[in-house]
Parts: structure tokens; C-alpha cells; sequence
């Protein structure tokens, strides 16, 4: 099959998408089926990948790449690459990877066109969440995740308490994590957080640690990728995913459970999906069963291990190749 393979965001760039369509890309072609992937993602440097990358492709380009694919794949929907459809009728196949509105719920008039748009195209949806917010019918096929990185490393023991994965931005909601360990200190609990990542929100976080007293507690890490990350969440026991808005899905909750660790994350959007029944959830921006979930993970070992026992089975669907599969049935069935 010619697959051509529409990824607004790619390679230098670091982020889910990116890793997404890494994952999915090199699966395609390990399955057997050629791959052109396109980008507005810039790079200076020798692509070295087992497909074709072509970045920002000029109109004509891009025309003769819709001809030349059987199936054109949208790895998140973008209008400025969709036009070439209306003159080549070819299967159009779009994976939803980030709410169609703002974040008030407000949609623009880019947003309406796209729901126009769908209606023609086969869709997925990589949470439950997510497919409630398409509009059309979709197959929920979650995200994979790096299972070559993200492993357990048997040499390592789980010294440390609790990790965060993650830009630091208010959405992420670390503000409610540090506020939920200054809780547990007044009950006598003193776990240790180590926060992985860097963003605007660096300067405020380390001034709320230190007003509430804890910053004796709490580790920046500064932003950590790969190898060196699973190394650290192999060091610890909890990953907290405390996130003030809806994730659509959450890659970071899996690469933590494959790593060993028990998920605590936010109810809302597709965390839960991700999380499975390997931790626990609470409702977005509440610290108080923040830190009930945190109290009841540190004080119950053996919840822990019971949440852990579940860990192969639910990453068994996430893996690059069965998920790579799960989309390959989708694309033969808009083919035929």
C-alpha cells in the first residue's frame, strides 16, 4: 500500500504527535507498505528514516503525491495540506489527536470547516473522550508508545517516591501536586517529587515550593528524554499526571507504567484510557483527592503491586506494532 503520511508536526520536533507518527511511520514500513510522510516541520540535517520525508512541499508537490497514495493519512487533521482531495478522490483517513474548539469550548471558523470536512473522511479517535468530540462516526484505536525505551530495567530499585513528566505550564497542573505534598507534610507525610520538564511556569513553581515550606522535597529535573527518562521513572514508585484540562489521551502515563510505575492522573478527557488499570484518577484541579490518591498509594504497598500486576496486559495494546495493525485494517477498509 502507498500510504501518504500527513503529520503537521515531525522530527526534530519533540512532542506526542512527533513521537506518534515516528512510531506509526516506521511501523508502516516494517509491515511492508510505502511511506511518504509530510511535514511543515523544518530540519537541517540528513533525514535517516526508512521512508521519504518531504518538508513543506510546494503545491505541485503535493497534488503529485496525493495521486501517486492510495491512501492519504492525517496523522491530526489539516486543511492546508487537504485540498489536493478535490481533485483526486483518494481515501482520506484522519487520526484526532487534539480537541477540534479552544480551550474555552469555542470553536472558530476553521473549526466548523473541519467538522465539514470529516464527514468525508474515515476517523480515528484515540480515546473515548475523543471520539465523543468528532461529530462523526470514528474507531477508537489508542496511542502506542517507545516500548524499546520505556521498559523496566531490573538493576534499578524504586528509591523515590513520585515523579512529573511534562511541560511546566499551568494546564499541567504541577501548582496542585505541590500544593497537595504541602497537605500530606501537615499530615505528617513528607514523600519526595522530582518534576521532569521545563517551561514558563519553572520560576513560580520553585517560589510555591519554598512559600509552603516544601522545597526541600521537591527536585527540578529540567527537561529529561529517552534512556536517561526511563532511567528515572525506573527510579521511582508513582507517576502523578495532575492535569488541569482534559488530555485527549496521555503517552506519558503508558512510557510510566512500562517503567513500573503506579499512574495517579486527572478523570477528564482521555487519561483514564491511558491509565487503564494500572493507577487511579481524580476529578481535574481537585488537590483534596489528589491527595487522598497520593496518601492511599505511599501508605499501601500492596495496592501498589496489585496495580502493577495489570501492567503487560494493558501495554500489550499499546504496542507500535499492534497498534500500526489496528490502523492498517482501518485503511484497507476505506480502500475497499
Amino acid at each position: 500500500m502507498k500510504i501518504l503520511f500527513s503529520s503537521h508536526l515531525f522530527a526534530p520536533s519533540v512532542g506526542g504527535i512527533e513521537e506518534v507518527s515516528r512510531l506509526l511511520a516506521r511501523e508502516f514500513v516494517s509491515l511492508g507498505h510505502d511511506v511518504h510522510v509530510i511535514t511543515e516541520t523544518p530540519s537541517n540535517q540528513p533525514d535517516a528514516t526508512p521512508h521519504a520525508i518531504v518538508r513543506n512541499p510546494a503545491p505541485k508537490e503535493l497534488l503529485r503525491l496525493v495521486k501517486w497514495c492510495d491512501v492519504f493519512f492525517h496523522n491530526n487533521v489539516s486543511l492546508r495540506v487537504a485540498w489536493p482531495l478535490l481533485f483526486h478522490r483518494k481515501p482520506w483517513v484522519v487520526a484526532h489527536h487534539t480537541w477540534i474548539s479552544r480551550p474555552d469550548g469555542k470553536m472558530a471558523i476553521v473549526d466548523h470547516l473541519k467538522h465539514f470536512a470529516l464527514r468525508r473522511a474515515r476517523n480515528i479517535a484515540i480515546s473515548k473522550a475523543m471520539a465523543a468530540g468528532i461529530r462523526q462516526p470514528s474507531t477508537i484505536i489508542p496511542d502506542p508508545y517507545d516500548a524499546t525505551t520505556f521498559r523496566q530495567l531490573a538493576s534499578q530499585d524504586r528509591r523515590s517516591d513520585l515523579i512529573f513528566v511534562g511541560r511546566l505550564v499551568s494546564d499541567k497542573g504541577v501548582d496542585l501536586l505541590i500544593e497537595s505534598l504541602a497537605e500530606l507534610k501537615r499530615r505528617k507525610r513528607t514523600p519526595r517529587l522530582t518534576v521532569v520538564g521545563d517551561g514558563p511556569e519553572l520560576d513560580s513553581l520553585r517560589a510555591l515550593a519554598a512559600h509552603l515550606g516544601i522545597q526541600a522535597q521537591v527536585t527540578f529535573a529540567g527537561k529529561v528524554t529517552g534512556e536517561p527518562l526511563a532511567r528515572l521513572l525506573n527510579d521511582h514508585r508513582i507517576l502523578v499526571v495532575p492535569s488541569r484540562w482534559n488530555e485527549p489521551f496521555g503517552i506519558v502515563a503508558l512510557e510510566g507504567i512500562a517503567c513500573g510505575c503506579v499512574v495517579i492522573g486527572s478523570t477528564g478527557g482521555g487519561l483514564p484510557d491511558a491509565i487503564g488499570p494500572c493507577g487511579a484518577t481524580f476529578p481535574n484541579g481537585d488537590v483534596a483527592a489528589l491527595t487522598c490518591a497520593l496518601e492511599q498509594f505511599l501508605t499501601d504497598p500492596h495496592q501498589l503491586e496489585g496495580y502493577r500486576r495489570h501492567a503487560e496486559a494493558h501495554l500489550q495494546k499499546h504496542q507500535p506494532r499492534a497498534v500500526a495493525e489496528r490502523y492498517l485494517q482501518v485503511f484497507e477498509s476505506a480502500l475497499n
